[in-house]
This record gives C-alpha cells, sequence and structure tokens, in this order.
C-alpha cells in the first residue's frame, strides 16, 4: 500500500513529465529551468540530437523545431522507482511531428511518428522534484525519413 507521501511524490513526478511536454510543445523552453536542475544532463543523441546542458538543449530545441509547424509528446506509462529524495523512471512517449510541405504546395503538414521512452533520473529539491538527467530510448519510427536533416530533404515524403 502506498503511503501519503509516496502519493504525493508519484503524482508530482507526472506532473513534472507532462510540464516537460507542455514546455517542448508550447516552444516555452525558459520553463525548462524550474524542470530541471542546474546541472542537468539531457541526452537526445538516440535521435540524432546532441547531449548537453540545458542552456544547450534549449538552444538546439529553438533551432531545430523552429521550422516544424505542429508537433506532440504524450507521456504515458510512467515506472517509477522513489527512494526518498531520488527516483528513477521510465516513460513511454509518442511524438507525432509534422514537416512543413514545400513553397506553393497546400495542404496540412506532412506527418511523422516517433515512439520513445524517457529515461530519468529525479531528485527532490528545496523547490520540488526537477529532472537531474534525462536521455531518450528510441522504439521505433513511421515515415520520418530525413526529417531532422533540414533542408528541402525534410520536407519530402
Amino acid at each position: 500500500m502506498l503511503d501519503q507521501q509516496e502519493i504525493s511524490d508519484r503524482l508530482e513526478l507526472v506532473d513534472l513529465m507532462v510540464r516537460y511536454s507542455h514546455a517542448v510543445d508550447t516552444r516555452s523552453f525558459g520553463d525548462f529551468d524550474h524542470i530541471f536542475t542546474e546541472d542537468a544532463v539531457i541526452d537526445y543523441t538516440a535521435f540524432g540530437g546532441p547531449r548537453g546542458t540545458v542552456d544547450e538543449i534549449k538552444a538546439y530545441l529553438t533551432e531545430t523545431l523552429a521550422p516544424f509547424p505542429t508537433f506532440q509528446h504524450l507521456v504515458a506509462n510512467p515506472l517509477l522507482v522513489i527512494d526518498g529524495d531520488v527516483a528513477s523512471g521510465r516513460t513511454m512517449c509518442f511524438n507525432p511531428m509534422g514537416v512543413a510541405r514545400p513553397e506553393g504546395e497546400s495542404g496540412e503538414p506532412r506527418m511523422f511518428f516517433c515512439g520513445l521512452w524517457y529515461e530519468d533520473q529525479f531528485v527532490r529539491t528545496g523547490d520540488g522534484w526537477r529532472i537531474r538527467e534525462r536521455f531518450e530510448v528510441k522504439s521505433w519510427t513511421h515515415n520520418m525519413g530525413p526529417a531532422f536533416s533540414g533542408g528541402a530533404a525534410a520536407r519530402k515524403d
């Protein structure tokens, strides 16, 4: 049976992961300062991105996501292990992304889909739970092609 503290911790950790998804999806990367610890490491290498600090990742996302007109991050099925003021988690993410059509071509963005897990290390701080380390584990992609390579190649089927 879960005690009241563990129930609270679990709800706070899930809320933290949801706030991350909303920060990315609304391009509110400044919110990362309230989601990650100051010394956090974020690793996006599973999909060809960098491993870096919070500030490096905010700059990377600002640049890399600029050409994408739409995307969403749905997190689900968190597997959390809490040990006092530290915790670990493995959480699924379903991520549809829209790629802009070439100039002069009408219609909805072309869509591709990613399935991944976030592997997280959390720490309780004076300001609540924060992510200390996050890395992605690639599960699958559909219709991705060269979407993250930039340029005209990113706009082809």
